[in-house]
C-alpha cells in the first residue's frame, strides 16, 4: 500500500504537468516538490489517489475543452468522445475514492453548463437538434458514467466484503443480515406470554438489551443494565404477564415457566403490561427513581436488574407495552407485538418514564457497554426497541408462522450505507490537537504531526514557497477579475485582446477548480485538517503556473516576450527557490535525522508547532536511521 501511495504521488504530480503543457507553462516543477504531497504519499492514505484521480480528471476535462474549442464541425469525433468519457471515468473515479470529488463534479459541471450556454447562443452553426445532442452526450459522459461508476465500486465492496468486522455496528440489523455468521434462523412471528426473547435497540445500533452479574458502584448498587453489540446468552429476557395465569381450575400456577403449558398462548398486546426476568441471573428489569451513574440529569431514571430466584417482584418491574405504529411494519404488527416488525416503546408504570439509550458509554466497571436510563420525555427514536430473536415451546412447529429481517437488496444495502458514512463524517465534531481551520490553510499557518519517535518527526508541511505563490496567484487574479469587471462596466474594449480573454478564461477555470474546493469546507462543522486543502491547492497551482505563463511568455511587456534569456532565468530562479525549500523541510517529510538548529532556522511562523527540541542537538549525536521502523499507519 505504501508504495502503491508513492506511485500515486508521482502519477499526479505527472498528470499535472500533462494538464498544464497546454497553455505551454514553464513552472510546473513546483508541483513535483511540494513537501506536503509527498508526506502523503508516503503513508497509507486516501489524498494521493485522490490527487491522482483529480489530476486526471482536470486533463481529461482540459483536452476536452481543447476538442470542444475546435468548433461544432470537430464535435463528436473520436477524441472528442475519448476525452469527454475519460472526464467521466475521471469524475466517477475521485468521488469513489472520497466525497471532496463532488467538489470536482460540480466544478466540471459548471464549466459545462458554460459551454452548453455558449453553444445555445451559436444559432449560425448550432441547430437545436444538435444542440439537444451535445446536451445528451455530456449528460451521459458526465452524470450516467460518474453515477454508475461510483455504484459499481460499492457493489464490488459487498461482494468481497462478506465477513463481519469492528464497522458492521454502525448498519442496520437488515444490512448485519446478510453478512456471514451474522444472519439467523426464521423465529416465530408472533410474541407471547412466556417468550423467550432479545430485545435490540432501534436507533443507536448500540446493540441488545442486556445485563450480567456486576453492580453499579453508585445510586442504587443494584445490577447493571446496559445495551450490548454482540449475541449472548446475557441478551435473554422472559417476558411474564404482571400477574400469574391460572390452571384449568382457576388456581394460580407459579413460577416463570408458568406459561409454558397453557391451553394456548397468549398474545402480547398494545398496552399490555409485562415484566422482564432475565434468565440467567434470576432478576427483572426494574427503575426507580434514582439517578443513573452517568447521565444524571433530573429527567433520568437509573434502570436496574433487581431481585434473586423465586422473588415475585414489586411494582417497580412493570413495563407497558406502547406500540408505535408508524415505525411498525404490518397492520398486525400494529395491534399485537411481533418479531422485528414491531417498533415499540416500554413505559414504566410507576413513574411513567421510558426505557431510553444513546450514545453515552459506560466507564470500565460497565466494560464501556452503552447506557440504558429511564427517561422522561425522551425522545422517540432513542426509546424505539424491536424483538431480535423469539422462542416459546408454543410456539414452534411447521404451522408456527415466522419471520427474518428482509433482504436489502444492492440498493437498499446501497443508500443505507451512504447515510452511515454521510451521519458518521458529520459527526467527528470533536477538537483534535492537530485540526486546523479553512481560512489557516492558503497561507500555511499549521501542519499535522504524524508521528513521532527516537528524535524525529513527520509533520505534514507544505513547501511554502509553492503554497504561498499558489495563493498570490489566486489573489492576482481575483484583483485582475475586479479590474477587468469594472472595466467592462466602462465599456473598454479590453476582452478584444486575444491574449487577455485566454488569460482570464486559463486562470479563471483554475481559480474556480480551487474555489469549489476550498470554499464548503466553511460549512462544514466537523475536524479539518490541513490535507484537506490538497485538492484545492491542486487547482492553485494550477492558476499559478498559468500567471508565471502567461507574464513570463505570453505577455508582451517591453520585448520581455522575445527575450529567451529572461524567461529562462525566470523559471531557473523560481526552480531553485522551489528546490531549497523542498531539502530545507524535507526531513520533516521522510521522518529523517536532523539537529535543533536546523529545525528552528526554517520554523518561519511561530504556529509551526513541530518540535524542534524532539531533535538532538548536533550532528554527532544522531543514530543510524533505521528505514520504516515505527513508520505510523493512519489517517485523519
Amino acid at each position: 500500500m505504501s508504495y502503491h501511495d508513492s506511485s500515486d504521488g508521482l502519477l499526479s504530480d505527472h498528470l499535472r504537468y500533462d494538464t498544464r503543457v497546454f497553455p505551454n507553462t514553464r513552472a510546473v516543477t513546483n508541483a513535483l516538490l511540494e513537501n506536503g504531497l509527498l508526506t502523503q504519499a508516503r503513508l497509507i492514505l486516501l489524498d494521493s489517489p485522490l490527487m491522482v484521480a483529480t489530476a486526471f480528471t482536470a486533463l481529461s476535462f482540459q483536452s476536452f475543452t481543447n476538442q470542444h474549442e475546435q468548433g461544432p464541425e470537430k464535435a463528436f469525433q473520436l477524441s472528442w468522445w475519448f476525452w469527454l468519457l475519460m472526464t467521466g471515468l475521471g469524475l466517477g473515479t475521485t468521488v469513489s475514492i472520497k466525497w471532496v470529488g463532488l467538489f470536482t463534479i460540480a466544478w466540471v459541471g459548471s464549466l459545462t453548463l458554460v459551454q452548453l450556454w455558449v453553444l445555445l447562443g451559436d444559432t449560425k452553426n448550432v441547430t437545436p437538434r444538435l444542440w439537444a445532442k451535445h446536451f445528451m452526450a455530456r449528460a451521459f459522459a458526465l452524470i450516467i458514467i460518474p453515477v454508475g461508476f461510483y455504484m459499481a465500486m460499492f457493489a464490488i465492496h459487498f461482494l468481497c466484503l462478506v465477513n463481519p468486522g469492528d464497522g458492521d455496528g454502525f448498519m442496520s440489523s437488515e444490512f448485519q443480515s446478510t453478512l456471514n455468521s451474522k444472519g439467523m434462523q426464521d423465529v416465530a412471528a408472533d410474541v407471547a406470554f412466556g417468550s423467550r426473547v432479545s430485545i435490540r435497540h432501534v436507533n443507536t445500533q448500540g446493540g441488545y438489551l442486556h445485563s450480567h452479574p456486576l453492580m453499579y458502584p453508585t445510586g442504587s448498587k443494584q445490577q447493571q443494565i446496559t445495551l450490548y453489540p454482540h449475541k449472548d446468552e446475557n441478551n435473554l429476557w422472559l417476558l411474564e404477564n404482571q400477574t400469574q395465569p391460572l390452571g384449568i381450575n382457576g388456581e394460580q400456577i407459579n413460577g416463570t415457566q408458568a406459561w409454558d403449558n397453557l391451553p394456548e398462548p397468549v398474545f402480547i398486546k398494545d398496552g399490555d403490561v409485562v415484566r422482564l426476568y432475565h434468565t440467567p441471573t434470576f432478576r427483572r428489569l426494574h427503575s426507580h427513581d434514582v439517578r443513573p451513574p452517568v447521565t444524571e440529569a433530573d429527567w433520568q431514571n437509573e434502570v436496574s436488574a433487581y431481585g434473586y430466584e423465586g422473588f415475585e417482584g414489586d411494582a417497580n418491574d412493570l413495563f407497558k407495552i406502547e406500540i408505535v405504529k408508524q415505525k411498525s411494519l404490518s397492520p398486525v404488527s400494529k395491534e399485537r407485538l411481533r418479531t422485528i416488525e414491531t417498533k415499540f416503546r416500554l413505559v414504566h408504570v410507576m413513574t411513567g418514564c421510558v426505557l431510553f439509550s444513546h450514545k453515552v458509554k459506560l466507564p470500565e466497571w460497565a466494560s464501556e457497554q452503552q447506557e440504558v436510563t429511564c427517561a422522561r420525555g425522551g425522545t422517540l427514536p432513542n426509546s424505539l426497541w424491536y424483538v431480535e430473536y423469539n422462542e416459546h415451546p408454543q410456539l414452534t412447529g411447521d404451522n408456527v408462522e415466522k419471520v427474518n429481517y428482509r433482504n436489502p437488496g444492492f440498493f437498499g444495502k446501497f443508500w443505507e450505507l451512504q447515510k452511515v458514512m454521510w451521519k458518521t463524517n458529520a459527526g467527528l465534531v470533536e477538537s483534535h490537537a492537530w485540526d486546523s481551520r479553512p481560512g489557516a490553510w492558503p497561507l500555511l499557518k499549521r501542519g499535522i504531526n504524524f508521528w513521532g519517535r527516537d528524535n524525529r518527526q513527520i509533520y505534514l508541511l507544505g513547501n511554502p514557497v509553492v503554497w504561498w505563490s499558489s495563493t498570490l496567484a489566486v489573489v492576482v487574479y481575483v484583483l485582475f477579475k475586479g479590474i477587468a469587471t469594472l472595466r467592462w462596466q466602462r465599456n473598454c474594449n479590453d476582452y478584444a485582446n486575444t491574449t487577455f480573454k485566454r488569460f482570464d478564461y486559463e486562470i479563471g477555470t483554475a481559480v474556480l477548480g480551487w474555489a469549489f474546493h476550498y470554499f464548503p469546507f466553511y460549512l462544514m462543522d466537523r475536524q479539518l485538517f490541513l490535507h484537506h486543502y490538497f485538492p484545492a491547492l491542486y487547482f492553485a497551482v494550477m492558476a499559478f503556473c498559468s500567471t508565471f505563463d502567461f507574464a513570463t511568455a505570453r505577455i508582451s511587456l517591453g520585448g520581455i516576450r522575445n527575450n529567451p534569456v529572461i524567461n529562462r532565468v525566470s523559471a531557473v530562479a523560481f526552480l531553485a527557490l522551489t528546490i531549497v525549500a523542498f531539502v530545507l523541510f524535507s526531513p520533516l517529510a521522510y521522518g529523517n535525522p536532523w539537529t535543533k538548529a536546523e529545525c528552528n532556522r526554517i520554523k518561519v511562523l511561530g504556529s509551526w508547532d513541530f518540535d524542534c527540541n524532539a531533535f538532538h542537538d548536533n550532528v554527532s549525536n544522531i543514530d543510524a536511521f533505521i528505514p520504516g521502523r515505527g513508520m505510523p499507519e493512519r489517517g485523519l
